[in-house]
This record gives structure tokens, sequence and C-alpha cells, in this order.
């Protein structure tokens, strides 16, 4: 098996990689947003619309899971080894994304943790403890549930279907971060 490959099946093609990548970064960013519309209906007491664009998805958490399920391949053997993995960088990624953002678009704050209740271990509003630990969950039970999911789907469907199902979405999120974040400015 090839180091940086993070798919168990290795009779993948590299387009059906590609493409369950895709979906991996859709299934992400959605879950993303899920997430913290629930944490903020807690946290605030009410729903506000989580994202910049017309999609129910964050594109933070939709980079992150893909950055982290290439990060994590080499050791995809080892759980404790790929959530202590996880926990690292997207910490990391989340103080790097959100001080940048911060610094280069004028003070600009997508995320803010010094606002927020369980904030512990916040440095500068950008990452907390919470939310690394949400991480360190989440995405090996992404990594070692929801990619053999799509790898047996890739298999099962005619490829045409296969290319529907993953292509579509993907591409509607592309359009977004495209006219969102790029066309419209943050």
């Amino acid at each position: 098996m090839r180091r940086w490959n993070p798919f168990r099946d290795e009779t993948l093609t590299k387009r059906q990689a590609v493409l369950a990548v895709g979906l991996i970064f859709v299934i992400a960013g959605i879950s993303g947003w899920v997430y913290e519309e629930l944490f903020y209906r807690i946290n605030d007491g009410y729903f506000s619309w989580r994202g910049h664009g017309f999609g129910p998805w964050l594109p933070i958490y939709a980079f992150g899971m893909v950055i982290l399920l290439f990060a994590t391949a080499p050791v995809k053997d080892s759980k404790w080894k790929t959530v202590l993995l996880c926990a690292l960088i997207s910490g990391g990624f989340e103080f790097l994304v959100g001080w940048a953002i911060y610094h280069l678009y004028g003070g600009l704050r997508l995320w803010d943790y010094n606002t927020e209740r369980w904030n512990w271990g916040n440095i500068g509003g950008y990452v907390c403890f919470r939310s690394v630990l949400v991480f360190a969950a989440a995405a090996p039970f992404l990594i070692y549930t929801l990619v053999p999911m799509i790898e047996k789907l890739a298999k099962i469907l005619p490829d045409w279907a296969y290319t529907l199902i993953t292509a579509v979405p993907f591409t509607l999120f592309a359009i977004d971060i495209i006219h969102g974040y790029i066309i419209r400015g943050l």
C-alpha cells in the first residue's frame, strides 16, 4: 500500500478515489455545519445560520477533514496514533486559519472562542481544547466508518451513479465556496 493512500481498498481506481475524497469533503463540511448549529443552539439559546454560503456546510471542516484523511494515512492502522495526530493537526490548522483570516482580513473572525461557554484552553479565540477534542473524536470516526462505507459504495454502484452522488454535491459545494468566499469575498 502506498504510504499516503488513505483508502484500505487498493482496488479503487484513481477516479473512484478522487470522487471519494470529494464526497468526504462534502460530508465533513455538512457534519461541521450540523455540529455548529447544535453547539450554538446550546451556547446561545437559539438557532443561527452558521456559515457564509447558501448550503448547509462549512469549508474549514471539509478542508480540515481532507487534510486529516491524508495526514493520518501512514498511521491509520493505529487508532491511538490517528486520534493523537487528528488532535494535533486539527488544533494547529484551526489556529493557523483563524489567525490568518484575522490578520489578513482586517480583524475578521469567522469564529471566536472568546465569546463561548465551553472555551477551556482558549488561545486567542482561534482554538480551544473543546474544539480540538471534538475534532480528535470526529475525524477518526469519519476515517474508520465513513471511508470504508464510501469504498463499498464505489464498488457496488454503477460508475454513473457513483459519479452522480459524489460529483454533484461536491460541485455545488465548490460553487458555493467560489461564490461566497472568492467572488463576494469573506
